[in-house]
């Protein structure tokens, strides 16, 4: 099984987060499913978006670009 990009991680972040704001609970009297906390999944999109800045180059402070050396 191969691992799953930031950029896959976070697609499938924010197709949770939309499903849990459509409805985070359902089933009957026998058996119900709950999603995903929307709180958590946010936290884990914070996350995912600052990793997948840092890994494109997008979003840090960069040292000592444009600087000329005068020797």
């Amino acid at each position: 099984m191969a691992l799953k990009s930031t950029q896959e991680q976070l697609e499938e972040v924010q197709a949770a987060i939309s499903e849990c704001l459509v409805s985070q609970e359902m089933g009957g009297p026998e058996a119900s499913i709950r999603r995903a906390r929307l709180k958590e999944l946010t936290d884990y999109e914070a996350i995912l978006l600052g990793r997948l800045s840092r890994e494109q180059g997008t979003g840090g402070l960069t040292h000592n670009v444009g600087i000329i050396r005068r020797d």
